[in-house]
């Protein structure tokens, strides 16, 4: 039986490793062991990142929607309660789109929000 070396495998992991690790500086994007580590902690920056990005945007949507919904003589939380009341369902993606291009389609949910309250 002839002895099989883990060569193939071993280079294959480490390439692997090295070109997700290109473009980081100094050795980082050259010896294995200290790419394999920038690479890991990049990892669970991109993870934690992608968390942030759906916390962040639910923060602008909801300012954009405040900022509208004060125009219109109302505040954010009276808003929301009014639509809930009046049984509209629109997300706060779509309200706050609305907020921005749409003011007039925007002015007629805030009508009905205090016709609901």
């Amino acid at each position: 039986m002839a002895r099989i070396k883990g060569a193939m495998m071993t280079r294959k992991r480490r390439k692997k490793i090295l070109k997700a690790a290109k473009g980081y500086w100094g050795a980082k994007s050259k010896h294995f062991k200290m790419a394999k580590q920038a690479v890991m902690k990049s990892g669970n920056y991109a993870f934690a990142g992608r968390k942030m990005k759906k916390r962040d945007f639910r923060r602008l949507w909801i300012s954009r929607i405040s900022a509208q919904a004060k125009v219109n003589g109302m505040n954010y939380s009276t808003f929301m309660h009014g639509l809930k009341l009046a049984g509209i369902d629109l997300n706060r993606k779509m309200l706050a789109e609305l907020a921005v291009s749409d003011k007039e389609a925007f002015a007629a949910l805030a009508e009905k929000s205090k016709a609901a309250l």
